[in-house]
């Protein structure tokens, strides 16, 4: 149970960010639980859940990246949470389940050249913000625009954020994200280690 109570879409006032709830609840994947707490701030919900819509509607960052980036930052943060609902993600865009558990090791099974770029750059963004250096950005620029680069950057930073949030807030972990997660391979163990 999460440390506040959790909000239907009729408890959101203003019609515009209850749509976002709706379509967030909808069509977004299994964060029910999130978007239920986020209510509580009408305009985190409508401008964070919104962002993440609409990112996803122009999906500019090829998904595979877009997944790596995330387990990375959740691995790295250990939250259950959100490595319960990207794993699968991961999965689905062809890696083995033993990837999310490798994820942080040198060499992880299936990942090209530019995979592991992208892991070492959501690591860098996670532990290494400050001392980042242009070489970095050097090397991502040979496979990703800067619309990409941008965009990795803040998902790989927004995910940090998720993580603190999800795990402050406590938030349960939805029956059907469970469900998936198991059925492609993850087992709970990845999640009470990151617990």
């Amino acid at each position: 149970m999460p440390r506040v109570r959790e909000l239907a879409p009729e408890d959101v006032k203003d019609p515009e960010t209850r749509q976002i709830y709706r379509r967030f609840a909808r069509d977004y994947g299994p964060f029910l639980n999130q978007v239920k707490v986020f209510a509580h701030r009408p305009p985190a919900l409508k401008h964070i859940m919104g962002l993440l819509l609409d990112l996803a509607d122009e999906a500019i960052l090829p998904k595979r990246y877009l997944e790596i980036a995330l387990v990375t930052v959740s691995k790295l943060n250990e939250c259950g949470y959100c490595i319960a609902h990207h794993a699968p993600r991961l999965t689905d865009q062809g890696f083995a389940a033993e990837a999310t558990d490798a994820i942080l090791d040198e060499v992880v099974p299936g990942f090209d050249d530019v995979d592991h770029l992208v892991r070492d750059f959501a690591r860098d963004v996670t532990d290494n913000f400050q001392y980042m250096r242009d070489e970095s950005f050097d090397k991502l620029r040979a496979h990703f625009s800067e619309e990409q680069i941008v965009e990795l950057t803040l998902r790989s930073a927004l995910c940090g954020f998720f993580n603190r949030f999800n795990d402050v807030m406590q938030l349960s972990i939805e029956d059907t994200a469970m469900v998936e997660f198991t059925a492609k391979g993850g087992r709970v163990e990845q999640l009470n280690a990151a617990e």
